[in-house]
């Protein structure tokens, strides 16, 4: 049952690392508009049109951890620019297929440690979308398509489900995905249907990794093939097992409404 729920059932991953463990906030996770002002003389009142979209998940503060290399500090400290992030909020439990996220890719600015009431703690704030990898959507809102767990090329694909209203759009969208252990190489992508039969279910165009050696673990954003792409109402995930028998990772698909 869909309903409010409490910050124990976040759990957040940034590259390929799953930091749910060390997480203690991370926000706000903001989508703001600029506003063009277009009052002209003859208007009684101030009128404005939404410009650009800043997007941004803000500060994510943790457990300082120096555990080589999956620990808080030893992620945060290591960063280039650009971090590949997701933030999954459960309903009153662990987050599932169908919750809400908010993902994409974003700037690290920077990264300090301090002291919180005698506990050494460590903050990561984010900016806005890094601007070598833009990509053509202003919504960072989706859907958990799957939760962290292993897949392999028994469990390869799960049941479809309704990710919004019950028609088709027609503006694309993008899937974001955090692989944190494989033992070779596999292809993620999404599939999309009119119904929820498993017949029906096709590749969505472009919302594929493509075959990738995911050994040491990876993470990325690939959108449609345009935002002009039919997206069914439908979707799922399915993992195509190249020379990995095993793949652990969580993916999510954000489906654009305009």
């Amino acid at each position: 049952m869909a309903g409010r729920t409490t910050n124990r059932y976040i759990r957040t991953y940034v590259d390929e690392f799953d930091l749910s463990g060390y997480a203690r906030s991370i926000g706000p996770l903001s989508q703001v508009y600029g506003e063009a002002d277009l009052t002209v003389l003859t208007d009684a009142a101030k009128g404005y049109f939404p410009d650009q979209a800043t997007v941004s998940p803000g500060t994510y503060n943790g457990v300082f951890d120096n555990t080589a290399t999956s620990g808080f500090h030893v992620v945060g400290s290591n960063y280039t620019q650009n971090r590949v992030v997701t933030v999954a909020i459960g309903d009153r439990a662990a987050p599932v297929q169908g919750n809400p996220v908010f993902c994409g890719e974003y700037l690290q600015l920077s990264y300090s440690a301090e002291d919180d009431g005698g506990a050494v703690v460590a903050n990561m704030p984010f900016g806005p979308n890094e601007q070598a990898n833009l990509i053509n959507y202003s919504k960072p809102w989706g859907t958990l398509a799957h939760a962290l767990s292993a897949a392999d090329s028994d469990g390869n694909a799960a049941a479809l489900y309704q990710d919004g209203g019950s028609d088709a759009t027609a503006f694309g969208g993008y899937m974001v995905y955090h692989v944190t252990s494989c033992n070779g190489d596999a292809t993620i992508k999404m599939q999309h249907a009119a119904t929820s039969a498993d017949s029906d279910a096709a590749d969505l165009a472009g919302c594929t990794t493509g075959v990738v050696d995911f050994s040491s673990g990876g993470s990325g954003v690939v959108t449609t093939t345009a935002n002009t792409t039919s997206v069914n109402p439908f979707i799922r995930w399915q993992v195509v097992t190249g020379t990995a028998t095993t793949i652990t990772f969580v993916l999510s698909f954000v489906r654009a409404s305009f």
